[in-house]
């Protein structure tokens, strides 16, 4: 390291801690930490400080939660810090040229995406649902784009067969903090130079609607698979049984035959409990075998547990009725 630097630390979620406490260990002076409003969590809906919060005040570090920084009160105050640079991490606000302007190095952001793929903000759930079979981490001084700027640095990992958005968050949020520090210190050792992204390869990680979470059981069992692996552990797929929302937590595709041949005409949604104690269900291609489900008000369940409790061959998942 060239030496300890006044930095602005800017994040949200639990994801964005670990780089806090990096570049707090590494001997950089935090001057503040900023992250969103105290939002209303759990289900008392009481206000509840964000997981970077709650870090920075552990750490000591003063906390600043304005509602945007296009406001000029908002970015003297901003000014006021006199920070070499601000380093981003799902912050979840967005910063105005005016604001990038500001720190004597500018911004980085630790983005969760091999750039330009899955600009946005949801680029984890968006890699899985799509299939990738890799993505990663990618250091970028920012500008005023939506994730366009040029890159520092950037890491890769292999998204695994089984993959969940929660074990790939799991296995990014420290890459990440180890990522910043390392960039920071090849940057102004003169080792690294900000390279314009490619043009070719841009994709967009649209944040994730509720609706979205909804089975469709006319896709493929290999979309369904992704889709429940994607939302896990938010906001998780759902589907109608009996006119009751059930969360779908863990399923993968069936490549036996049994039930294949003893239900060919099963309608996309339809269940069929297996001798053996699978839990399967017909989709627009292939078999789907549930693992784990929830109902309303209850905790999640092992496909046999559900299964004990309530029978389900002849049911139809999706139909509200």
């Amino acid at each position: 390291m060239t030496g300890p630097l006044r930095i602005v630390f800017a994040g949200t979620p639990e994801f964005s801690v670990p780089a806090l406490d990096a570049l707090h260990r590494q001997g950089h002076t935090i001057v503040a930490a900023y992250t969103q409003p105290d939002r209303p969590a759990g289900r008392g809906r009481a206000l509840t400080a964000s997981a970077v919060k709650q870090r920075a005040l552990q750490l000591g570090i003063p906390v600043a939660q304005p509602v945007t920084l296009k406001d000029p009160g908002a970015q003297t105050a901003l000014a006021a810090h006199a920070a070499d640079l601000m380093v981003v991490v799902a912050y979840g606000l967005l910063l105005p040229q005016s604001v990038l302007d500001i720190p004597r190095l500018g911004c980085l952001n630790i983005h969760a995406s091999l750039l330009p793929r899955w600009r946005g903000a949801a680029p984890i759930q968006r890699a899985v649902l799509a299939g990738d079979e890799q993505t990663g981490i990618t250091i970028m001084k920012m500008d005023a784009g939506l994730d366009t700027g040029p890159q520092l640095l950037r890491r890769t990992v292999t998204i695994e067969p089984r993959e969940t958005a929660g074990t790939l968050h799991d296995k990014l949020s420290p890459l990440g903090a180890r990522a910043i520090v390392e960039a920071i210190d090849a940057w102004l050792a003169g080792q690294l130079a900000p390279q314009p992204q490619p043009t070719s390869g841009v994709t967009y990680a649209a944040k994730i609607k509720k609706e979205e979470a909804q089975i469709d059981w006319t896709q493929s069992a290999l979309q369904i698979d992704r889709q429940v692996r994607a939302f896990n552990p938010s906001p998780v797929a759902e589907t109608k049984l009996a006119g009751e929302q059930v969360r779908i937590w863990e399923a993968q595709p069936f490549e036996g035959t049994d039930a294949a041949h003893d239900n060919l005409h099963l309608s996309p949604g339809g269940v069929v409990h297996t001798p053996d104690g699978r839990l399967l269900v017909a989709t627009g291609a292939g078999w789907l075998e549930l693992l784990r489900l929830q109902l309303p008000g209850r905790k999640p369940l092992s496909a046999r547990e559900f299964s004990n409790a309530r029978r389900l061959t002849g049911a139809c998942l999706g139909d509200a009725s």
